[in-house]
């Protein structure tokens, strides 16, 4: 039993949901590409479970009856959960929605409201998009594994699915405690945030002990928007991770304290610079404790866990090259094996404006890379390598901060970090590569997100500071023309710190057709040969 397209995805988050729409975008036909998600969401027979059984055999002669009930209900793997709920499939998602309004004790935001594309304004991607527009969905099934040289994957339901190209986008997985030695994480009042099973089961226990205790391991994206949320469904919560401060991989100490006083105006408490050693238990295996390393004890009612992420690179390891955690790809998103690209949290891909790869965990980058290998794909000859400002953002409570580019190098904070409107810049060798704000307008983060791409050269950073945010908005203002050109044009590593003029335009194009008409007479002659 098999089945083959031209087209795989293999995984069905973010990532996956961005390139099915480029792909239609871009004129895939009925029956040529197909989506593998083994991902559920955990409800009584949804309304999108129901659509999804009705269109999938509904579809189908009554002759294939007898073969795909079967299969479809083993697909969807409907496990008892601890409350009788029932595992169901569930198409792409915006996986941000978990942490914020997923968690909203009014109102809150519940599939399919967040089906991919909405987040960035686009189309919303239900099940019945997918059927319109002939995207095959094999969903609740979990890819044993691949076989990039025979270009096959066999599910654990033993079917073989072949393909002509393959997106891997498989994204991450959230560690877990066992794999740092802590023993209990699976009690029911502990609980992670990676899907929207986790979510809904997170929701399920915050609201069987209201106004109670939370303890969050881990300060990161995860834990800061956890308790903010958790904050305004009125728990007591305490935060727990062993940095010196919040989001310390990204934020300074200063815009960090900023974070963390507004928090602790909210009631939240910080413990810093110290680790979860283990859980206390009761009768019923509930977690009534967490213990500390130094011995302290906190009394909880529940646990959130979010100490980070693991790209899921295991169906294809030792088969394609791997570097920085993730598969190794060009700037089309091509793998070392020129069928399979990747894309999303699982991709190392070249940053241009860093001169290095990167692996990149934000949903921007999943959005952008996975457009960027349909584009590839799909026209590869008007295709440019990956030009990626990296990107990211977070809103909690009524705070909304962006940051683009990289944190390294010397800091520049301006603004004021007693009001509502404060960044940062980073200045590396010279050059503007970082850039944060707090506060912002669309204009004005637009505004930074130009300079930093632009990476003008800085001579005066107590000019830089003095200047603020005003630094920003004046060289959007000044450089419109070199903006357009570097996001539109590929990127020879050369530092823009000029506008460009109307003769330089031409002269670029001239040499571009120049190359182009060589490189088509010189394919032909190799053709001859």
């Amino acid at each position: 039993m098999g089945r083959a397209y031209v087209y795989v995805i293999l995984g069905g988050g973010v990532a996956a949901g961005y390139a099915a729409l480029e792909f239609s975008r871009r004129g895939v036909g009925h029956g040529e590409l197909c989506i593998i998600s083994e991902e559920s969401s955990v409800s009584l027979f949804t309304p999108i479970t129901i659509y999804y059984l009705v269109e999938r055999l509904g579809s189908l002669a009554c002759g294939c009856m007898r073969r795909v009930i079967p299969t479809y209900l083993a697909s969807t793997t409907l496990r008892k959960s601890r409350n009788t709920t029932t595992e169901n499939p569930v198409v792409p998602y915006e996986r941000p929605a978990l942490s914020k309004g997923f968690l909203l004790p009014e109102a809150p935001t519940r599939l399919p409201s967040f089906h991919t594309c909405v987040g960035a304004n686009e189309e919303r991607l239900t099940p019945k998009w997918y059927n319109e527009h002939g995207i095959e969905l094999v969903l609740g099934t979990r890819v044993k594994s691949v076989d990039v040289r025979r270009k096959t994957l066999l599910t654990s339901l033993g079917e073989t699915i072949s393909y002509k190209y393959l997106i891997i986008a498989t994204g991450a997985r959230a560690l877990k405690l066992e794999e740092f030695g802590v023993s209990g994480p699976d009690a029911e009042n502990v609980c992670y945030l990676r899907n929207v099973a986790d979510a809904t089961r997170l929701v399920e226990v915050m609201q069987s002990c209201p106004g109670g205790n939370a303890v969050i391991i881990g300060g990161g994206y995860i834990g800061m928007e956890c308790a903010a949320s958790m904050v305004i469904n009125k728990m007591n919560v305490t935060m727990v991770f062993p940095e010196a401060h919040c989001m310390a991989r990204l934020f300074t100490r200063k815009i960090a304290n900023y974070y963390e006083d507004y928090y602790k105006s909210k009631g939240v408490k910080f413990i810093k610079g110290t680790v979860l050693s283990s859980f206390e238990k009761d009768s019923d295996e509930k977690v009534t404790s967490v213990v500390l390393r130094d011995g302290t004890k906190l009394l909880t009612d529940m646990v959130v866990v979010g100490i980070g992420i693991r790209p899921n690179t295991s169906l294809i390891e030792g088969q394609l090259t791997l570097e920085k955690g993730g598969i190794k790809v060009n700037g089309l998103m091509q793998s070392s094996n020129s069928s399979v690209y990747a894309v999303g949290d699982v991709a190392t891909f070249p940053v241009k404006l860093f001169g290095e790869t990167r692996r990149l965990e934000h949903v921007d980058s999943a959005r952008k890379s996975a457009k960027h290998a349909v584009a590839s794909l799909m026209a590869p000859n008007k295709t440019w390598d990956f030009d990626y400002l990296p990107f990211f953002y977070s809103r909690v409570f009524t705070l909304s901060w962006q940051f683009y580019g990289d944190n390294v190098g010397e800091v520049v904070h301006y603004g004021d970090f007693l009001g509502s409107t404060f960044g940062a810049y980073w200045v590396k060798n010279g050059y503007l590569v970082g850039s944060f704000l707090e506060g912002g307008t669309k204009e004005e983060y637009e505004a930074i997100a130009k300079a930093t791409r632009l990476k003008p050269r800085i001579e005066d950073l107590a000019e830089l500071e003095r200047q603020g945010l005003g630094f920003a908005v004046s060289i959007g203002q000044q450089l419109p023309t070199v903006v357009a050109t570097v996001a539109e044009v590929p990127s020879f590593g050369v530092i823009m710190n000029k506008p460009l003029h109307a003769w330089h335009a031409v002269a670029g194009v001239v040499l571009a057709a120049s190359i182009a008409g060589f490189g088509y007479w010189y394919g032909r002659r190799r053709r001859k040969w």
